[in-house]
């Protein structure tokens, strides 16, 4: 996808990290997708997606550290 979203979220303090990502996820259109880059594997925002948007989305990791992580999201 060229016109993909990339969301890099390493400088964001790590309080505002999820309802940023969350507020991503909402604008996107069914098939959408956008690229997370994280300093850490984002497990928890995982686990999260599974409680709150169940069968909503799709999670794809694309790079897994050591520097960065970087995760497809989408939306089904």
């Amino acid at each position: 996808m060229s016109n993909e979203t990339t969301l890099d979220i390493r400088t964001i303090p790590p309080m505002q990290r999820h309802p940023l990502i969350f507020d991503q996820f909402e604008a996107l259109d069914t098939d959408e997708s956008f690229v997370l880059v994280n300093d850490h594997d984002p497990k928890p925002l995982f686990y999260q997606f599974q409680a709150e948007r169940t069968d909503q989305f799709t999670w794809e990791y694309l790079e897994q550290g050591p520097q960065a992580w970087r995760v497809r999201i989408g939306r089904r």
